[in-house]
């Protein structure tokens, strides 16, 4: 097995500048009623201050809440031959600001004479070391391209099992993303082409040089996809809407 990886320079910062930031936010839910003693807003009723309704008072100050959290994603592109993978963080500047921080990034490659259980299980065995390595809060897969042709997704949707699957294992939970709703988190068009993707990934993410192959690129803007569309989506999960 092949096991290629970024160059620790060419990251833009290293987990050590996450370790500082705090991830202790509350959300105001009805704990938080029930300790101060008044009850928990009805559906529908409104701020009798601000006249807006309460639910989504609360949508948005979960949504604060969330995104000012420190989360790790372990972003896959996965392959049979090529599985790209690419760890990322967010955290805050000293002025509140949001960031994007690479952790690291590499591609796992698998002989094409190995038998296909045994590149599985090295796939398998490879996704399971990084998250033990990294302990990410999700891990974001790249959703199968049914217009590729029918040998090239099966073997894609193989190596998509086998990362899942260790993921499954260590209680991390998965999102799953076409490839357009990745294009258009990180360039803003779900039409973009490899060379933007990877050009917008170096950009987010100071990277200094690319990333080691095309697989990490897409593997990296995958987990870039996730970091700005999960903590929104928790956040109306949270008070259902």
């Amino acid at each position: 097995m092949q096991h290629a990886q970024l160059d620790a320079g060419a990251l833009g910062c290293l987990r050590g500048g996450v370790a500082g930031t705090s991830a202790d936010h509350a959300l105001g839910g009805e704990e938080h009623h029930r300790a101060g003693g008044s009850r928990a807003p009805q559906l529908g009723e409104r701020d009798p201050v601000g006249g807006e309704p309460l639910e989504q008072r609360e949508a948005v100050g979960a949504l604060l809440s969330l995104e000012s959290q420190t989360m790790i994603v372990l972003g896959i592109d996965p392959g049979l031959a090529s599985t790209g993978y690419g760890v990322i963080a967010t955290d805050r500047t000293a002025t509140g600001e949001q960031r994007l921080l690479a952790l690291g990034a590499g591609v796992i490659r698998t002989g094409a004479s190995a038998a296909t259980e045994t590149r599985l299980a090295e796939i398998h065995a490879e996704v399971d070391g990084l998250l033990l390595e990294h302990a990410p809060d999700a891990v974001a897969l790249e959703e199968l391209y049914f217009g590729q042709n029918a040998r090239t997704a099966f073997a894609v949707g193989q190596g998509r099992g086998a990362a899942m699957l260790a993921a499954g294992q260590r209680g991390v939970p998965c999102a799953s993303y076409t490839p357009q709703q990745v294009k258009s988190a990180v360039c803003g068009s779900g039409r973009a082409g490899k060379d933007q993707v990877c050009r917008m990934v170096m950009m987010l993410l100071g990277l200094a040089q690319k990333p080691p192959s095309d697989h990490a690129a897409d593997a990296l803007a995958v987990a870039v996809c996730h970091a700005n569309c999960a903590p929104r989506a928790r956040a109306l999960a949270g008070v259902g809407l």
